[in-house]
């Protein structure tokens, strides 16, 4: 039976939960990029000791907004504030529900009067676009739909991040000049491979560097142009598997479940959303489980972006944020796995009985949405995130979110990984046992000269 909207299909199932744990999709993919140009590992590699370019053409959505409304339209989705946001800057833009929990996050450049562009995953630009669609804005949007959901191989803009110690001097070969100083998160334009560009001055992985958009059509002319410019610099070009991990160094959590699941106040706006959409075929997966679905939902704090909150506007969710901003908050970490637990949990891929889980390398994440179980003493104190391998650290990471009480860094917890009861019918699925891994609490980012980058001029934080 087809559902007209997801409220339709939401009603039609016993449990929202249930849905979504048994939704017969994996991980996003990362398409239009090969899973590896040379291997993973000196990938990774690359952008802490050399540079590299990410090339993010296919898998994020666009959304550009434009009208005389559009800033207006904004500030009332985002929790921060739009205050002195000119002409050739962006910044993060994070939209929550009335209740206070957070719908997603994307990238939003101001690119001339009136005119904006919005880019990342589908939740954030489907809440704006029926805002703008129904709120009564004198905006309109159009969105350019990620590589993975269309067929003629084209998209709006093409879109290259040039990251790591070397970024700038090849920047400079690129140009053939020297790059002019911007701060984080401001665009300027520039020339190479012959074709005009606009460049955003920013940070991925703790790492200096520009992102370089443009018509679709100068695709091949910027890319050839990088790639000359930075084989003298060490400069590799970075696969999928390698993408797909980067977070871990960077500490940030790259797929909150969309908080639209439920609450009267929502309902016209999953009667709007297809049945079909990204809310409707989303996926979770991990050992953490509950009945109710809100209990998968994180405020800006449990994000680690209680700092973008500002009461200095009117936006959704501000009465909610409000109450919530003098309570005690679940913290970001990053836990550091414990090696041999690790090892005794991959050992058993050699056995033919009580397996656990598989873990993919770098990359373990087999669910749009992991939620795996963080414990003390056998009781939940939190869940993790996103789970995987940094060479470049030796070490199995996760990202998580966890109580405060055991936010400390040395702390020690434990992760369940696996799902219960054998595992759920997600095709990434497996027949597996649930396996106990120790670990530590430790910063996040995990990484130091991340950190070190990241606490007076990350991207994120540029992004107030």
């Amino acid at each position: 039976m087809s559902h007209r909207n997801l409220e339709e299909l939401l009603q039609s199932v016993p449990s929202t939960v249930e849905m979504l744990r048994t939704a017969q999709v994996g991980p996003n993919v990362y398409p239009g990029v090969p899973a590896e140009y040379t291997n993973w590992r000196d990938e990774q590699w690359a952008w802490q000791h050399t540079c590299v370019l990410f090339n993010q053409s296919f898998h994020m959505a666009e959304l550009a907004v434009q009208g005389p409304d559009a800033m207006t339209l904004l500030s009332r989705l985002g929790v921060n504030t739009v205050e002195s946001f000119a002409v050739d800057k962006a910044k993060q833009l994070v939209p929550c529900t009335p209740e206070g929990y957070v719908i997603g996050d994307v990238i939003l450049f101001h690119l001339s009067d009136h005119e904006f562009n919005l880019v990342g995953r589908a939740p954030v630009l489907n809440w704006v676009t029926y805002h703008a669609q129904t709120g009564g804005y004198d905006a309109e949007v159009s969105l350019d739909q990620r590589s993975a959901l269309r067929s003629d191989g084209r998209r709006r803009h093409y879109r290259f991040q040039v990251q790591g110690p070397n970024a700038m001097q090849v920047i400079e070969r690129a140009l053939g000049s020297t790059p002019p100083e911007l701060r984080f998160f401001n665009l300027t334009r520039a020339r190479i491979g012959g074709v005009d560009v606009r460049a955003l001055r920013h940070g991925m992985a703790g790492q200096p560097g520009w992102e370089l958009f443009g018509p679709w059509d100068d695709y091949e002319a910027v890319h050839a142009a990088l790639v000359d410019a930075g084989q003298e610099f060490g400069m590799r070009l970075v696969g999928g598997r390698a993408y797909s991990s980067n977070a871990l160094e960077s500490g940030w959590i790259p797929s909150p479940l969309p908080a639209v699941y439920t609450g009267d106040e929502l309902r016209a706006y999953r009667e709007w959303l297809p049945a079909t959409g990204y809310e409707g075929s989303a996926s979770i997966g991990g050992s953490f489980v509950s009945d109710d679905v809100a209990d998968y939902y994180f405020t800006p704090w449990d994000l680690g972006y209680g700092h973008l909150v500002k009461f200095d506007h009117d936006f959704i969710g501000r009465e909610a944020l409000e109450r919530m901003a003098g309570d005690e908050h679940r913290h970001k970490v990053t836990l550091a796995l414990d090696d041999r637990d690790v090892a005794d949990t991959i050992a058993t891929m050699l056995n033919t009985n009580d397996r656990a889980k598989f873990i993919d390398w770098p990359s373990a994440v087999y669910s749009m949405h992991p939620f795996d179980r963080v414990t003390s003493n056998g009781d939940t104190v939190g869940v993790s995130t996103w789970f995987g391998y940094s060479s470049n650290e030796a070490k199995m990471l996760t990202l998580a979110v966890v109580d405060a009480a055991h936010a400390e860094p040395g702390t020690e917890v434990t992760l369940i990984w696996g799902e219960e009861n054998g595992g759920t019918s997600k095709p990434t699925v497996e027949p597996h046992v649930q396996r106990e891994i120790r670990a530590v609490v430790s910063p996040v980012p995990y990484v130091d000269v991340v950190r070190q980058s990241y606490a007076p001029n990350s991207w994120r934080s540029a992004a107030v």
